[in-house]
């Protein structure tokens, strides 16, 4: 067993309420319950000795391994090839489709042999709390249970289990035809009714709903684009990652996979950022799924109506999938981190953190498609509209800026952009929907932050906008969502002189830098790889502009860069090994953007 497989040999299964992560040699490595944001119970990823995990393989080490997942759904399938023969280990996690949330969650693992014979190993070694609680085992016919503080889990299996300390393993010899089962139910620290005894049959059918589940909502997409296998399966990722009782997305599954492989740039991502799940709302009209982008806006409204009265900012720029707001970092020191990157870091510290810019992210989802901005009311619009009053009179202050540097507040060009496209989009909505507004006030601030910007965030000698005022050398890809908001025309010379400079200081072999941080210290040590979210933002970019040939040419090789299941983490590295927590939600949503955006350029539409 590898200690640490490369972050991009994994898939993700899950159940719209958590997920795991399984490596392309059968290995469970990551799963967390009953939330994404939950203390872990297989872990291995962040630290092979102490972490946990759930092995169902064949016990030769010089099997071929395969993966993929079954055809448009989230059930992954392992495949090992041996000489002896040939299996396949299927995984997957019943949707969980309700409103409500529940403590009890099942991962379903199915051993099969579909040509000779096959012997499988299980080794079942779950690490509570992170890790950090001790765990009993009880070996029981039908369901052997762990019990920690806090949490109980059941194990079941189809085949002979044995204790190996506290923890749990098994084999079985299957031949042509052969099926065999382990299924891991984590419940809450009760417990509940142990789960029904498995059986064959059940599983199957079991099986084939949730194929059916996921291939009928694919079917709900209407994309009829070039790229519809890469589009389904970011879209599939997508719901993956957002919490069905709230309707809110995380960023990503894990949580303190390296930016750099030793370095200290290792994040908890299982929270809900404003502004990932904001821009998400477009990529998910896009492709016709209205019910997830009104789900996150009612999230979003909510979160805004909390606010009322208590003063202070109307927004944090993340909070727990349930609208908490105490996200305290803290070091999970016993853990030494994926190939030893520590710190591990749960929890995130700059929930505290201004950013401005989340106010124009949320204003542009809730202004996207009439479907959307309806569902508010006439409530609802009077608490956006107290939020872009209060903005009038805040928006003009350094903050941290999109990417939540630690090197102090400054007046970030992108920050200015987004502010503008609030109220841009407040603007919009009042004509549209005729509400009551400050509309006066709201043309000033709008108005004079494009001439401040102009003022200031533009370098003459760059011939380019800027990262931040004073910053002549500085660029910044997150500019590259200034045309999409309608700031600057995809053609306009300042904007294509800026996709110029970026393309000589920002841009590697079409990949996408976010910044030069040895330019624009952020206050962290070590380097990056490139941001996927940012090269696809600049294939958006560049097919505005109508820069058709690189644009295409960049998004294909992107795709060289997904993992063998279609997936991507935050980053690209060096050698264009995956970097960062993953899947990441941000790239796969702009994934989406960028491909509808490119088809209708190539078709010669408007977008």
């Amino acid at each position: 067993m590898d200690r640490y497989p490369p972050i991009a040999e994994h898939g993700l299964i899950g159940d719209l309420q958590t997920a795991a992560l399984v490596t392309s040699r059968g290995v469970v490595d990551w799963f967390a319950a009953p939330r994404f944001d939950s203390p872990s119970i297989f872990a291995a990823l962040l630290d092979h000795d102490r972490g946990g995990y759930f092995r169902l393989a064949p016990d030769t080490a010089d099997a071929t391994c395969k993966q993929l997942y079954y055809p448009d759904t989230a059930v992954l399938v392992t495949r090992f090839m041996s000489p002896d023969g040939v299996g396949e280990v299927i995984d997957w996690m019943p949707p969980d489709t309700g409103p409500t949330a529940t403590d009890r969650h099942t991962l379903v693992r199915t051993a099969r042999t579909v040509r000779g014979s096959v012997r499988f190993d299980m080794e079942c070694r779950p690490r509570f709390d992170y890790g950090r609680a001790a765990h009993r085992v009880e070996l029981r016919p039908g369901a052997s249970v762990f019990r920690a503080p806090g949490a109980t889990a059941y194990l079941q299996s189809t085949f002979p289990l044995e204790r190996d300390g506290d923890d749990l393993r098994g084999s079985v010899t299957l031949q042509v035809g052969e099926v065999a089962a382990a299924v891991f139910t984590v419940c809450g620290a009760e417990g509940g009714a142990p789960p029904a005894p498995p059986t064959l049959e059940g599983m199957t059918q079991e099986l084939w709903d949730t194929v059916e589940f996921w291939q009928k909502w694919v079917r709900g997409s209407n994309y009829r684009g070039r790229w519809p296998d890469m589009v389904s399966r970011s879209a599939i990722t997508l719901k993956l990652l957002t919490y069905r009782p709230t309707g809110a997305p995380v960023a990503a599954a894990t949580m303190g996979l390296p930016e750099q492989v030793g370095g200290e740039r290792n994040w908890d991502y299982r929270y809900t950022w404003v502004r990932d799940g904001s821009l998400s709302v477009r990529s998910l009209l896009d492709l016709g799924f209205v019910e997830e982008a009104t789900e996150f806006t009612r999230w979003l409204g909510d979160r805004l109506r909390e606010s009322e009265g208590k003063g202070g900012e109307p927004l944090q720029i993340m909070y727990r999938v349930d609208g908490e707001p105490l996200l305290t970092e803290e070091i999970l020191g016993h853990l030494e981190g994926y190939r030893g990157s520590a710190p591990v870091r749960l929890g995130n510290a700059a929930s505290d953190q201004l950013q401005l810019d989340i106010y124009g992210e949320a204003l542009y989802a809730l202004s996207e498609g009439h479907e959307v901005a309806a569902q508010s009311g006439y409530r609802g619009w009077k608490v956006l509209s107290r939020t872009l009053d209060w903005l009038a009179d805040s928006w003009d202050r350094p903050d941290e800026g999109i990417w939540e540097t630690r090197g102090g507040r400054k007046d970030f060009t992108y920050s200015r952009v987004m502010c503008w496209a609030a109220f841009d989009r407040g603007l919009k909505l009042a004509a549209d929907f005729s509400r009551p507004a400050d509309t006066e006030r709201w043309t000033r601030a709008r108005d004079s932050i494009i001439e401040q910007v102009m003022a200031h965030g533009w370098s003459e000698s760059n011939q380019a906008y800027v990262q931040h005022y004073g910053g002549e050398d500085v660029l910044d890809a997150s500019l590259l969502l200034m045309p999409r908001v309608g700031f600057v025309a995809p053609k306009d010379p300042s904007w294509l002189s800026t996709l110029d400079a970026m393309d000589r200081t920002l841009v590697s072999d079409s990949l996408v830098y976010r910044y030069d941080p040895a330019a624009s210290p952020d206050g962290l040590r070590g380097s990056e790889g490139t941001f996927s979210l940012c090269t696809f933002l600049y294939v958006d970019a560049l097919a505005r502009a109508g820069r058709l040939r690189p644009a295409r040419y960049t998004f294909e090789k992107m795709h060289t860069y997904a993992n063998h299941v279609g997936l991507f983490a935050e980053e690209i590295g060096p050698s264009g090994e995956q970097l960062g927590n993953f899947p990441q939600a941000f790239t796969h949503l702009s994934l989406i953007t960028a491909a509808c955006t490119l088809d209708a350029a190539l078709d010669g539409q408007r977008y």
